[in-house]
Order: structure tokens, then C-alpha cells, then sequence
């Protein structure tokens, strides 16, 4: 075990936040206890005594914050309160994993990075798991190789999030604009949209067309079709939605030199050109089109393939981010997602909406942050359960 040990904080003793607590109290998390628990819900404190009952446990997190117990915490609560939280935090010197989405409107967020940027002292990390699944950190590094040249476009179809009208009726806030500030697209997809910005950079525009309470009964979005603009003529599209139970999983990046496909997010399919396309298009001739389209040439004179499989342990990636955020705090060690990082998958969701709502593509680059807070804003009145946000 490490010499020092980040004694961490939970607050919001659900699902996620009971997970944490269970690998970190079973020395799953090198460098890291457990040091309290802070929740609202009462039966969450008899629930946290019987599973740790020598860890403290707070009513109120800014109590918890006070305490001494902790050197850092973890925000599993609802999404509106990340960054108040977080920068409730950050302002008494604790050290902060804040769970994804970061926000739900970019105005709050970039108030978050400010302020943790005038904070350098403590360290303010996103719980960006995916990014430390094998699938992705191999192809990040293959794009970042060159390797396959540059990229022309690239589509996900991430429809795995069947959701049935059950899970929706659980809490009065599930798919609420006040309450979770969207549907899909805030709650089941951020790690795609955060994997998709962070393997193909950081769209410049989108176009969107979402469907809200199309298959079940609720206010935001279901199902989502999503055109972007990242420059220089390179497209994509991602598409996602909670009505298909079957469900599809699958990434597609074309390249000059190259194509990968992701399934599954455990199988992937690299093609390696010959040579860039735009030369295989100019030295082939209509004969050897000819052939290619009645499959008489031999593909392996224009590309290879390369299949790899990936085991996924669910869990595992958690762990490794907590550990991560631990070794930063006691030695330095570069974060797996720094906190800021949180803004660009916020303002990719965000513009999607603004962009149904509003019929026009969105520029992300000047994005009109207070365009999409005032449409929030409306949708919030109109529901008139929760207030609204500023």
C-alpha cells in the first residue's frame, strides 16, 4: 500500500456511491480509504452503519466537509449539484472526483472550472471511467500514432440503453428537466460522448433531431439523431436512444489510410490501407474496379484486417479512476480525466438539445450558453415541479 492515504468522502450513498464505498473499504483503492459517508436519506444511515459501521456518517455534506474526516470526496448525487458541490468543495481545500455528467448546462460548469482553476492546491478530477477501458485507451493511441492518417468520419450508434417505463417511474425526477436536465443524453451517454470527443476532437457544430417522450412517458429526450461538423470537411454522426431493447453498440472511424470498427465495445477491426485511399482512387484502374465490385481482386492487396476481442470487468475502470485520483493527490501522478475535461462532453449534449429545440445547427465553438439556459428554463417552468437554474 502507498505511505499516504486519501481519506475519501461519499456523498450520495446510492448505487454508484455504495460501490465506491464497498471497493474502497475492501483495499480495492491503493492510497485511499474510506473516511465518511454524508446523505439526506435517513435509511441510508442505517444502511451505511450496518456495511461500515466505524465510518462516520453525515446528514449534511458541508457538516462532512468541516469534519476533518476527509481529505477529498466524490459527488454521486444528481447532476445539477455537481459543480455546486464541487465547488463547495474545492473552496475548503478538498480534494474533488466529481461523477460525469459534470453539469447539465455549460454555464454552470464553466463556473466549476474557473473556480477550480483559481484552486490549483486541489486536485479536481472527472469520473471519466470508459477512458481507462483497454478498447479505447489502444485506439486512442492508434489515432494518435498517425498511423491511419487523418480522419473523415465517424459514427456511433450506441442504442444499448433500453430503459423500460419501470425504471422512469422510480424517482419523480428521472427525466425531468428539472430534476435531471434531459433524458438520454445527460444520464445513459455522456461516457460515449466524452469517448467520441476525445478520440475524434472536439466537434466545431451539430445538428440535431431529438424525439422527447417518444416511447415512454416522460418530458426529455428518448432518442436522439445527431449530425457534427469537426472542420476541414470531417463528419460524423452519433445516434442513441432507450426504446431498443435489442440494442446496437458500434463505432466506425474512417480514416485516410485506414477504417476501425468497434462492436460491443469489446471487439475491434482495424483495416490498414496500402496506401492512402485518394492514391488507391487514382493509380486503380476501371478493370480492377471491375473485378473489386464482382469480388475478384484480392482485398489483401488494398488493405489488411486486424481483429482484436477484450474482456470487460465491470467495476475494474471505477477502481482504476479512484486509484488514479489517489496517486495525483499523495504523488503528482497525471489524472485520467482532469475536471475541466467535463465541459466539452456537457456542451456536446447541451447543443444537441438547443439544436432540436431550435430547428438551426449550433456552433459549439461560440456556443450561446445563455440561449440554451433560458430554453432550459422554459421547459423547467412549464414542468413546475423544480426551479429553476441560472
Amino acid at each position: 500500500m502507498s505511505e499516504k492515504t486519501v481519506r475519501l468522502g461519499i456523498i450520495g450513498y446510492g448505487a454508484q456511491g455504495g460501490m465506491y464505498a464497498g471497493v474502497i473499504s475492501d483495499g480495492k483503492v491503493e492510497g485511499m480509504s474510506l473516511g465518511a459517508i454524508a446523505d439526506t436519506d435517513p435509511a441510508k444511515k442505517e444502511l451505511a452503519a450496518e456495511k461500515h459501521p466505524d465510518v462516520p456518517f453525515y446528514d449534511d455534506y458541508l457538516a462532512m466537509l468541516d469534519s476533518g474526516d476527509v481529505d477529498a470526496v466524490v459527488t454521486t448525487v444528481p447532476h445539477y449539484l455537481h459543480p455546486e458541490m464541487t465547488i463547495t468543495a474545492l473552496g475548503k481545500g478538498i480534494h474533488t472526483l466529481t461523477e460525469k455528467p459534470a453539469g447539465v448546462y455549460t454555464k454552470q460548469v464553466e463556473e466549476m472550472n474557473a473556480f477550480a482553476a483559481a484552486h490549483p492546491e486541489t486536485t479536481f478530477a472527472i469520473m471519466f471511467n470508459q477512458r481507462t477501458n483497454p478498447v479505447y485507451t489502444d485506439l486512442k493511441a492508434l489515432i494518435d500514432s498517425g498511423e491511419l492518417g487523418a480522419l473523415r468520419h465517424t459514427s456511433w450508434i450506441i442504442t444499448s440503453w433500453w430503459r423500460p417505463q419501470g425504471y422512469y417511474d422510480q424517482s419523480a425526477w428521472r427525466a425531468t428537466w428539472g430534476g435531471e436536465g434531459g433524458g438520454v443524453l445527460v444520464n445513459q451517454a455522456p461516457h460515449q460522448l466524452d469517448l467520441w470527443q476525445w478520440l475524434a476532437g472536439a466537434p466545431k457544430k451539430v445538428f440535431a433531431k431529438l424525439a422527447f417522450g417518444f416511447r415512454r412517458d416522460i418530458a426529455t429526450e428518448d432518442e436522439v439523431n445527431a449530425l457534427v461538423d469537426f472542420g476541414d470537411g470531417v463528419t460524423g454522426h452519433f445516434m442513441t436512444s432507450t426504446n431498443d431493447v435489442i440494442g446496437t453498440d458500434r463505432l466506425e472511424l474512417l480514416f485516410d489510410k485506414g477504417k476501425v470498427v468497434v462492436d460491443k465495445s469489446t471487439k475491434v477491426t482495424v483495416y490498414r490501407l496500402s496506401e492512402d485511399e485518394r492514391v488507391l482512387s487514382e493509380k486503380m484502374t476501371m478493370q480492377e474496379v471491375s473485378q473489386l465490385f464482382r469480388g475478384e481482386l484480392d482485398p489483401s492487396t488494398l488493405y489488411t484486417v486486424e481483429e482484436k476481442e477484450y474482456e470487460s470487468a465491470w467495476g475494474v475502470q471505477h477502481i482504476e479512476v479512484l486509484t488514479n485520483f489517489a496517486a495525483h493527490v499523495n504523488h503528482g501522478t497525471p489524472l485520467i480525466a482532469d475536471g475541466a475535461e467535463g465541459l466539452n462532453g456537457v456542451r456536446l449534449a447541451s447543443g444537441m438539445q438547443l439544436s432540436a429545440w431550435t430547428g438551426r445547427e449550433i456552433d459549439l465553438v461560440d456556443y450561446p450558453a445563455e440561449e440554451y439556459l433560458a430554453e432550459l428554463n422554459a421547459r423547467i417552468e412549464e414542468e413546475g415541479t423544480f426551479p429553476t437554474r441560472s
